[in-house]
């Protein structure tokens, strides 16, 4: 963060000074919610969250160097005392940003997608200058000011992930972090137990897009109908991408190889050029065509974005995370979230991937509970089991009593003889994993985060 006075936070965020001797005194180091982070010259943000609250680890933050406390209540030790640590937190993002005005921001929405694509999306904007991307899935209303007061005079570009469980929750953060540039991935059934229906998510996503000045640019995804009707509620300029002909950036003669890495012709009305992913999954190329659309809109030379897309490697655990053990097994661990549209693209990812080993080795896809999905999960989870059986997927593995419908679906699709099983937790489905698994085969795992099926990715990478 850029440097600023004691005074000047409490001017920011509204609050007022309690224990502090030296209003003068600056904040220098990292602003963090975790104590443990601290470094000399901080400033730690007292949380209450659900099991702990941050006001009860304020003297240790001090301790740790902090120089002073954003809190709700005096706390013994310099603070700003403030109504709502959230709300102050977000105010001090934005007035650290408005005084950074070279700062590019950019923002990314949708479904599913979002943290790949800002990982791409950091590699690939790398040569403007210093940028500042969350580390992980930081995309909410704490994420969200984490990653901005990562800021300094030097930074060029920011990239702020915005996720949503409710109408407004996007507007907010752009309020925090006002958006030149907007990618709308896709809108899909992710929280749809939380908003209740598909249309109430497009509206939520499309305040993205709502909140882009005149002179920004809106990237949507061409190939999703619901994204492509939000050109209608921006002022900004719009870069429709996909593989339709409606897209302005667009994938051509997209093809998987053997490890499921898509290559395509990267078309635009300046000219084409060659790309090969090195991540896997088709619906990658939807991931990068955003990216690339936002940076040629940027400046990016077409032959550059292409470049460095080819290079990119993943950033962020337990997202199509491929590892082959020593004994032949691969494990596919993309157990960091899950909803319908990201798992059958995981599923259809599995089916494409050639197995090697005696006889050519077998396809397992281990699934856990899709959460929030409200009335439509237990078809949802049927659908999947179905699908999986419809691609042919060797042996499937339900796991845990969310997941139960996933099985029931394989089994009355014509899943019979063990190809499909429902085991109650992961340590079954561990257990059940080490006994069967042999060299060749492709396991893939995934659930929502809750579900805990990224930790059973983790064992079975470690189990050589």
């Amino acid at each position: 963060m850029i440097p600023l006075t004691l005074a000047e936070v409490a001017s920011a965020t509204g609050g007022r000074l309690d224990a502090v001797a030296d209003p003068a005194v600056r904040v220098t180091g990292p602003v963090v919610t975790d104590s443990r982070e601290l470094g000399p010259g901080g400033l730690f943000v007292a949380r209450l969250g659900e099991a702990q609250d941050g006001h009860d680890f304020a003297s240790a933050a001090v301790d740790a160097g902090a120089v002073a406390v954003l809190a709700a209540r005096p706390v013994g030790v310099p603070a700003i005392v403030v109504d709502d640590t959230e709300v102050a937190f977000g105010r001090l993002a934005r007035a650290v940003l408005d005084r950074l005005p070279q700062v590019t921001v950019v923002g990314v929405t949708g479904s599913s997608g979002k943290t790949t694509t800002k990982d791409l999306l950091a590699q690939v904007l790398e040569p403007l200058g210093p940028l500042v991307a969350p580390p992980g899935s930081y995309n909410s209303e704490i994420g969200v000011p984490l990653t901005v007061l990562r800021v300094d005079e030097s930074t060029r570009t920011l990239i702020v992930e915005m996720g949503a469980r409710r109408a407004g929750h996007i507007a907010n953060l752009c309020g925090i972090a006002p958006p030149r540039v907007g990618l709308v991935l896709n809108v899909g059934s992710a929280h749809l137990g939380e908003f209740g229906d598909r249309d109430t998510i497009a509206r939520a996503k499309a305040e993205l897009v709502e909140a882009l000045p005149p002179d920004g640019v809106a990237v949507l995804n061409a190939d999703d109908q619901v994204v492509r009707r939000m050109a209608e509620q921006t002022q900004a300029q719009v870069v429709m991408v996909g593989e339709s002909v409606h897209a302005d950036v667009r994938a051509e003669d997209v093809a998987l190889d053997g490890a499921g890495r898509a290559s395509f012709r990267l078309v635009t009305a300046d000219g084409e050029a060659r790309v090969t992913l090195r991540l896997v999954g088709e619906h990658q190329v939807s991931n990068a065509l955003a990216v690339a659309g936002a940076a040629l809109s940027l400046g990016v030379p077409l032959a550059d974005v292409a470049a460095r897309l080819s290079a990119a490697l993943p950033r962020s655990r337990w997202r199509m995370e491929v590892t082959e053990r020593p004994d032949g097994v691969t494990v596919v661990n993309d157990a960091y979230n899950a909803n319908p549209e990201s798992m059958r693209a995981a599923l259809k990812t599995l089916a494409t991937l050639r197995p090697a080993g005696p006889a050519g080795g077998r396809t397992w896809a281990v699934l856990g509970e899709m959460r929030e999905l409200g009335e439509s999960s237990i078809a949802e989870h049927d659908a999947i089991g179905r699908l999986a059986v419809r691609l042919n997927v060797s042996r499937l593995v339900a796991v845990g009593d969310g997941a139960r419908a996933i099985h029931q679906g394989a089994s009355l699709e014509g899943s019979w003889d063990g190809e499909s099983v429902w085991v109650p937790d992961v340590d079954a489905a561990f257990d059940l994993l080490r006994a069967e698994l042999r060299p060749g085969d492709v396991v893939l795992v995934k659930s929502s985060r809750d579900a805990g099926l990224r930790f059973l990715g983790e064992r079975l990478v470690e189990d050589k």
